[in-house]
């Protein structure tokens, strides 16, 4: 099947968390200009488009999601100047910008909910979602994505709003049209200061059932903070969006959508160009909840489940949707240590497989900050050396209802906590990783002697170089950003095998999870063709009737049928 060009699917992203990135001012918090310090070293790896996390005025309840003015710059982060410097300098190098867009809600401290909180009758009361109580308690059972209840009782008005997030993140109410012009207003304001598109955070959730009606109660009798995700007017929002707003631009927009269906997927990101470039789906960083829907766990996932999940999008959206790849990002823990093997042993072999695995698929590849580099997750020693509201917030009510004892919390934490993600980027093998010369904001994963970019750069066996690897195969070979996908041997646990084919073009792709060696027999008709092995992380892979795989061991081989 021919797909329809498009720059976007073609480019890979790289996310900036920037309060992790680069600090240039010595105070412990990543700013602008170290982004813009280490520009070379993104356009070195091969990245097209830099996602940058949101850097607008906020009071950091929630790390910058909690925005107080969409049109200023954070002070940790810098200037508005700083911004359109490092803006220039990324296009400069032939690189995009994409922006954060968070407009589900705000924060409390934004200007609307100041005035919103003021009474029934202010003229911004409605930019909010206000209930009035439920037989004297919440309108419904939502719970927040943090924790306890997702309304707030406001004694002034006898009324609670929405947050299906933090407290201070009041749900913006997209049923008022004045709400929908003010957001399109300010993303055409930064489309005209020449950003290249968006992220939009949580976008699925923006349409409420107008009935509020309850969801299943999860382990702390609240319903899912997503339980409302992908309501009735979303998709007429998101085409509206795309008439004021992104009609005449070229743009990339991915929309992050928890709790997203395949069936959804072909709506929000359809070929026919009505709504989003992408999404992002959950579903297979999600397999590793418990049977009750809780994250908080340490269970990893069977392989058969991952090759289900990730098959399934593969073929469910080709030629009908795009896909958006990612293991990791500001949310997600460290990959290596979630679905590969982090000792000192397999770190950099695991780490390798793991990105074959996700490069070769068709969609637009993701790589978060430090993953290119095999970063860990951290040993946090306790509850004081975490920093993310969610993980502080799980810990204190899941151990306070006696759920989980604190030792297993920590535990849990330590396996998924978003933290894990949000350490400093480590540069070199100075103090605090040459992130900062301060100190920073939070711990330094203090494996940053033996993991740093410095280190990997100028060796040629190393994780970055091999993602390096990756990105350029990606723009010589079209059978990878536009070939088929077909699943071999489903029911392994053991190896993930799978099919690329366009036109003449066949690749296939065989990554190891195990941690042993063990023999993979190709199927008939590869078995007697000749092939070229065009990656791989270990020397020495020879092609034959039976593939000997050492531990995590990845190849991707080319073969032309009846040669």
């Amino acid at each position: 099947m021919e797909e329809q060009r498009a720059w976007w699917k073609e480019c890979v992203v790289y996310q900036i968390y920037p309060r992790s990135f680069q600090d240039s001012n010595g105070d412990g918090i990543g700013d602008l200009n170290g982004i813009r310090s280490r520009l070379d070293y993104l356009k070195d790896l091969g990245i097209d488009v830099i996602w940058l996390s949101p850097v607008y005025q906020s009071p950091g309840d929630d790390n910058g999601y909690d925005i107080s003015d969409y049109q200023a710059v954070m002070k940790d982060f810098g200037t508005m100047a700083d911004f359109d410097r490092m803006l220039e300098e990324i296009h400069a190098r032939g690189m995009k910008l994409v922006m954060d867009l968070v407009v589900n809600h705000t924060s409390d401290e934004h200007p609307w909910f100041q005035e919103s909180r003021k009474g029934k009758d202010n003229p911004y009361r409605d930019y909010y979602i206000w209930k009035k109580p439920k037989e004297g308690k919440e309108p419904n059972n939502w719970g927040s994505c943090f924790g306890g209840p997702a309304w707030e009782y406001e004694e002034s008005s006898g009324e609670y709003y929405l947050h299906l997030f933090s407290v201070k993140q009041p749900d913006l109410n997209w049923e008022n049209p004045q709400v929908r012009r003010e957001v399109y207003r300010m993303m055409n304001w930064w489309l005209d200061k020449g950003v290249d598109g968006f992220r939009m955070d949580v976008i699925s959730l923006i349409s409420k059932d107008p009935d509020f009606p309850d969801g299943p109660a999860g382990i702390t009798g609240y319903a899912a903070f997503n339980y409302c995700a992908n309501g009735p007017r979303v998709h007429e929002y998101l085409q509206e969006m795309r008439r004021e707003v992104l009609d005449g631009r070229d743009t990339i927009t991915v929309g992050e959508c928890s709790g997203v269906t395949l069936e959804e997927a072909l709506k929000y990101a359809s070929c026919d160009g009505k709504e989003l470039s992408m999404v992002f789906q959950f579903e297979h960083v999600d397999l590793d909840f418990d049977e009750k829907g809780n994250k908080w766990t340490d269970r990893k996932c069977r392989l058969t489940e991952l090759k289900e999940v990730l098959s399934r999008w593969q073929t469910g959206l080709y030629g009908r949707a795009w896909n958006s790849l990612f293991w990791c990002n500001h949310d997600q823990p460290r990959v290596v240590s979630r679905f590969g093997n982090d000792s000192p042993e397999y770190r950099e072999v695991s780490a390798k497989m793991l990105a074959v695995c996700l490069h070769m698929m068709q969609g637009t590849p993701y790589i978060y900050q430090g993953e290119e580099l095999g970063m860990t997750n951290v040993p946090f020693k306790g509850i004081a050396d975490f920093r993310d509201l969610d993980s502080i917030n799980a810990y204190w009510e899941l151990t306070g209802k006696g759920i989980f004892k604190e030792e297993e919390m920590l535990r849990f934490l330590r396996y998924k906590s978003r933290d894990n993600a949000r350490t400093p980027m480590q540069w070199d093998a100075s103090p605090n990783a040459g992130f900062t010369e301060g100190e920073p904001w939070i711990m330094v994963n203090p494996n940053y002697g033996e993991i740093n970019a410095a280190d990997q750069i100028g060796r040629e066996d190393s994780v970055f170089s091999f993602y390096k690897e990756l990105v350029k195969l990606r723009k010589e070979k079209p059978v990878i950003v536009n070939g088929e996908y077909r699943l071999l041997d489903p029911e392994s646990e053991d190896v993930f095998v799978y099919e690329r084919s366009f036109h003449e073009e066949h690749l296939l792709v065989v990554c190891s999870f195990a941690e042993k060696e063990l023999l993979w027999r190709l199927p008939e008709e590869m078995a007697g063709q000749a092939a070229k092995r065009v990656i791989g992380n270990y020397e020495g892979q020879q092609w034959g009737p039976e593939l000997m795989l050492r531990p995590y061991e990845a190849s991707v081989w080319e073969w032309t049928k009846g040669e």
